[in-house]
């Protein structure tokens, strides 16, 4: 089993157009290019070919879609598959977020089937997880977490885990300006990899990247990521502003270094 990793991925969500997009990846390149952690940018579809320019001879920085279906080709109007994605040079894509959830009515079942094609195909799933405000206040959130990733885990085999990551993502912190504190973050993330112990081993969860996903930004980065089961961010707004950016991956290069 590997080791584990410190990854910072940057979603860009639905932002820039292929000239900003080549723009803003050079900036990332250049400030992040020494990173001891591993740097993804998570870029729109239309974006990915020009993104991919610019992080041209980066060692360091992956590029990354924000979502896959799970059908290799076929009447998917909107879609995008796994191949298609290879193709453009893409090494990591987000399944999951809350926004596609809430929005587009993604489903732990869609979930699972978009992860398994990911996997199958060789693209590294980061996979979001995560309770709404209502469900914590509730005192559901152990329960939430543990239906979503047993669901996304579904016919995964523990090989597999090597190349997944999940991010939680409190979705009352995302977009909001709220984050959970340092003791919130981990102790959920702590959970999740006590769930993985139990579906999987010791082993497997401990080399298991955990991010977290709720307004992460240049001031909390080090304190959230000083936590023990905190394995790096996936980073919204952030990852718009290339020089914030650097100071969260900065923060995550510092971890790596401690392991």
């Amino acid at each position: 089993m590997k080791k584990r990793e410190i990854v910072i991925a940057g979603n860009w969500k639905m932002n820039k157009t292929p000239f900003e997009a080549r723009v803003l990846a050079e900036a990332v390149r250049e400030r992040c290019e020494n990173a001891a952690c591993k740097v993804v940018i998570c870029v729109p579809f239309v974006d990915l070919f020009q993104a991919k320019e610019g992080l041209l001879g980066s060692s360091k920085i992956a590029l990354g879609a924000q979502n896959v279906h799970w059908a290799p080709s076929g009447a998917f109007t909107g879609e995008i598959s796994a191949e298609m994605l290879l193709s453009c040079g893409t090494e990591y894509v987000v399944i999951g977020h809350s926004e596609r959830r809430q929005y587009f009515g993604e489903t732990d079942e869609s979930v699972n089937r978009r992860t398994l094609a990911a996997l199958q195909a060789g693209l590294k799933p980061i996979v979001c997880v995560g309770e709404t405000e209502r469900e914590r206040e509730e005192g559901l959130t152990e329960s939430v977490i543990a239906r979503q990733v047993k669901a996304a885990l579904t016919d995964v085999d523990e090989a597999a885990l090597e190349n997944l990551i999940f991010a939680y993502e409190p979705v009352w912190a995302i977009g909001t300006g709220k984050t959970a504190t340092s003791e919130q973050a981990e102790e959920v993330c702590r959970y999740l990899r006590d769930l993985v112990k139990e579906l999987y081993s010791d082993a497997a969860a401990d080399a298991l990247t955990i991010q977290y996903g709720g307004s992460m930004n240049a001031k909390n980065a080090a304190e959230l990521l000083s936590m023990p089961d905190i394995d790096g961010g996936l980073i919204g707004g952030a990852s718009l502003k290339p020089d914030d950016f650097a100071v969260i991956v900065n923060a995550g290069s510092e971890k790596a270094a401690r392991l």
